[in-house]
């Protein structure tokens, strides 16, 4: 019988490893190990029929050692409680290894999205946010978009929180619209991580941006932001996708085109008529021969099963967890290079913490000084990254890992254990 992947278990599987490489004992990391706290809740929704529906909702706080959680909220129709722990475990590593004051936290809401009406998604995420409102809040945990979710879902959080509080309270979440406190380059800031990561990795193989064949996989706000972005730097998109199919064509795609082809609502890649392209299955786009293959979908899509298949030379890992555990290895000896999610797609959180700041402080920053700060803080996590596994010599996966670690421990020692 084939094994179920567990997210949860891959998490473990690297935390165990690159603590052995660290020399800590058991005692020194055990604590991080663990979810300090899961809520799972039953989220009961009139539908628009006049039926009611009841979903399953969670939210996990993985480690509030460096500050509140931050995680994301995901809609999608596979979420569960071992995902969601994952989840929220790498945020905990993500925040760490860029060393923004936050812990991990990441929830989610069993439901396919598509399948429901504006009017009934307002009504599930106000009965969702009601019931995991004792453990969020600016000081606690914030939330933000994810898969499934958008600035308006954040905007109706926002709003059901303050309605609860009695006083408006914009920094409740982040990734909100830029008239209830969002920041302005939120929304292409996780792309744009994934952009300074790309080019920061071809800098140190010596290796020019201009013409460098590129895959996507995943066209959502994180995939679409990161093939405009790389586009602009110079690079050959050769091939994206999208749940419907993906699209290739040796010599380049019109990227401008196809974001402009996807901007409308509901819009599918399997009815672009771009010239000179041919449509290919998600198995074909991640297999292609190219120098970078960006995964920006779902976690998993490089396993043990196909990693012997990947004829990409750097995998940059924009969605959480895309590469599993167990095809680390099969890519090290393959001499295919990694650069992690907990790295690569950090610009988002980044952000997202830009985003907080302004709200406590009711300021609203320039774009031009989001993305000059973002580019500070994800070119010195890089290099932190990079000098660590030099001095390691082990892969960029385990050295994010390293870095995150060391500072989460080194709270943990300071703080001491209550009582």
């Amino acid at each position: 019988m084939e094994k179920v992947y567990n997210p949860y278990e891959d998490l473990l599987t690297i935390i165990d490893s690159v603590a052995g490489m660290l020399g800590y004992e058991e005692s020194d990391y055990s604590v991080i190990r663990y979810p300090e706290r899961e809520l799972k809740v039953s989220v009961p929704v009139e539908m628009d029929d006049g039926t009611i529906k009841v979903f399953e909702g969670y939210r996990v706080h993985y480690s509030t050692l460096r500050g509140p959680a931050k995680g994301g909220i995901r809609y999608h129709q596979d979420v569960n409680a071992e995902e969601v722990k994952a989840l929220a475990g790498w945020m905990a590593f993500k925040c760490a290894v860029v060393n923004v004051p936050y812990g991990g936290g990441k929830g989610g809401v069993k439901v396919d999205p598509t399948k429901l009406s504006q009017k009934e998604i307002n009504r599930l995420t106000r009965r969702y946010t009601a019931m995991i409102l004792p453990i969020i809040g600016p000081e606690i945990d914030i939330p933000a978009p994810d898969v499934g979710t958008n600035a308006d879902v954040m905007a109706v959080i926002m709003d059901t929180y303050s309605m609860f509080k009695g006083h408006s309270v914009p920094g409740v979440v982040t990734g909100k619209p830029i008239q209830l406190g969002g920041s302005l380059g939120r929304t292409e800031a996780t792309g744009r991580g994934v952009m300074i990561a790309t080019r920061e990795i071809l800098k140190k193989l010596h290796m020019e941006p201009k013409g460098t064949p590129t895959v996507i996989q995943g066209m959502g706000n994180v995939g679409s932001q990161t093939a405009r972005l790389l586009n602009e730097l110079g690079l050959k998109i050769i091939a994206v996708s999208d749940v419907s199919t993906g699209i290739y064509k040796e010599d380049g795609l019109n990227i401008p085109e196809i974001l402009d082809f996807l901007s409308v609502r509901g819009t599918l890649l399997k009815d672009y008529k771009g010239e000179g392209i041919k449509f290919i299955s998600n198995k074909e786009l991640l297999e292609l021969e190219t120098v970078v293959l960006i995964p920006a979908a779902l976690e998993n899509q490089i396993n043990e099963a196909n990693a012997n298949d990947i004829k990409a030379k750097i995998i940059v890992e924009a969605a959480n967890g895309p590469v599993a555990v167990s095809a680390d290895p099969i890519l090290k000896d393959r001499g295919i290079l990694v650069v992690p999610d907990i790295l690569a797609n950090s610009g988002g959180v980044v952000v997202s913490y830009f985003e907080w700041v302004q709200n406590i402080q009711s300021l609203a920053w320039e774009v031009e000084n989001v993305n000059a700060e973002l580019e500070k803080v994800m070119v010195k996590a890089f290099e932190e990254v990079y000098a660590k596994s030099l001095e390691k010599n082990t892969t960029l996966r385990n050295s994010a890992y390293m870095v995150a670690l060391e500072r989460i421990v080194n709270a943990k020692k300071v703080r001491g254990i209550f009582p």
